[in-house]
């Protein structure tokens, strides 16, 4: 599990460093200077200050957020003419797109869309820098202040979607990139850069670059910890001191970068948010021994682990048979796995991890009933009531551990 949520975690990364990158290429940085840049100070970022630095400058990252979405939702529409002008050039656009070709909902990807809203809801709580995010905290308290106000946090990136519009309406187009290849990744940036003078184009590109920073330097930061407390000094190194802990985590955090580096080299998807739905289907995998696990005991070690190995090598043949129609590649090309690669005749699509967990459950329940029919062994759950409870205010009575299956 703890191998996984540090695999699944390097694509989530990639994708900010990409953020990073198309902000770099806007400003006038070729080449692929501007992901060596990203790499490098994401990499200085976390090596020198830990989970402090991103938790202060993450105050920074949400003033910037709202100042600058704030502004230019109001601000590009006027420049361009008013929303009906905006939204009529959408639909001429598209319109005049070759069927196909065109990211919108169709007959053949809602139900794509739809099991990527399940499985997303589900993967988000099961990366490992969002138990970092809480544990980080005071108490609580502040838990529940920042759940109550994510909503409102949640509205306003939301309304990013609509730069996508606006630039289609404005007429700009994507940069070069290293690749020789129109970025789309430098779309909104490019937006920003026409815009607004140089000062609030500025703001934007920090807002962006920031933006990236503070989630890749968590994530980052997340998987080393996974590796150190659950790997690491767990099976090599039980006797290790909290200073060697602390170096350990730092030299994995740079490799973990150095894995989300390769992902964007290597695979090289049609669009760079298929990088996190990667992970997700990647993270979805934990589900049955990390999230059910907190509910039941029910589930078996074995049947958990032929599960998690199954849903594995759904995930990756799905995402390997799927094309990439941009590159015009026979693999690797997006999360979107057509549902006539299993000989049904049709042209819908499904998500990956999705259909992955979906197999990984089944493998899960079924081992399950099978291993205990044969009378398997289960070994014994170490876990108890303290497990529980890490909030100072907090009080429980001390509970011996419960075997596994009672």
């Amino acid at each position: 599990m703890a191998i996984t949520g540090i695999v699944a975690t390097m694509p989530y990364i990639a994708l900010n460093l990409l953020g990073m990158q198309a902000v770099l290429t806007t400003i006038g940085i070729r080449g692929y200077w501007p992901l060596v840049i990203a790499f490098a100070v994401l990499a200085a970022f976390t090596f020198t200050s830990g989970v402090r630095a991103p938790a202060m400058i993450s105050f920074v990252k949400d003033l910037l957020v709202y100042l600058v979405i704030g502004v230019a939702i109001f601000y590009i529409p006027h420049r361009l003419g008013g929303w009906n002008h905006i939204f009529n050039a959408y639909d001429a656009h598209f319109k005049a797109t070759p069927p196909g070709t065109a990211s919108l909902l169709t007959s053949a990807n809602q139900l794509q869309y739809i099991t990527l809203a399940v499985g997303s809801a589900f993967a988000i709580f099961l990366y490992p820098h969002a138990i970092t995010g809480v544990i980080t905290t005071r108490n609580r308290a502040v838990v529940k202040r920042t759940m109550a106000a994510l909503p409102i946090y949640s509205f306003v990136l939301g309304l990013i979607a609509l730069f996508g519009v606006m630039a289609i309406a404005g007429n700009i187009k994507p940069l070069i990139g290293p690749t020789g290849k129109p970025d789309t990744n430098t779309v909104v940036p490019n937006l920003f850069q026409h815009m607004f003078g140089s000062g609030f184009a500025g703001l934007a590109f920090a807002m962006i670059i920031i933006g990236a920073l503070v989630p890749a330097a968590f994530m980052s930061i997340a998987a080393a910890n996974l590796f150190t407390r659950n790997i690491y000094k767990e099976y090599l190194r039980p006797g290790a001191t909290d200073r060697e802990q602390a170096t350990t985590s730092k030299i994995v955090s740079l490799l973990v970068k150095v894995g989300a580096l390769l992902f964007i080299l290597l695979i090289n998807p049609q669009f760079s948010i298929d990088l996190q739905l990667l992970g997700g289907a990647i993270i979805l995998q934990t589900l049955p021994s990390v999230m059910i696990g907190l509910y039941t005991r029910w589930l078996h070690r074995g049947a958990l682990l032929a599960g998690w190995a199954a849903g594995m090598i759904v995930s990756i043949w799905a995402f390997y048979l799927t094309p990439n129609v941009a590159l015009k590649e026979a693999h690797w090309g997006g999360t979107g796995f057509a549902l006539s690669h299993l000989g049904l005749h049709t042209e819908t699509a499904i998500y990956i991890g999705f259909i992955a967990v979906v197999v990984n459950l089944a493998v899960a329940f079924g081992g399950t009933a099978l291993l205990k029919a044969l009378k398997v062994k289960e070994g014994t759950d170490h876990t108890a009531a303290p497990d529980y409870f890490t909030d100072v205010a907090d009080t429980w009575a001390a509970e011996p551990a419960v075997p596994a299956g009672a």
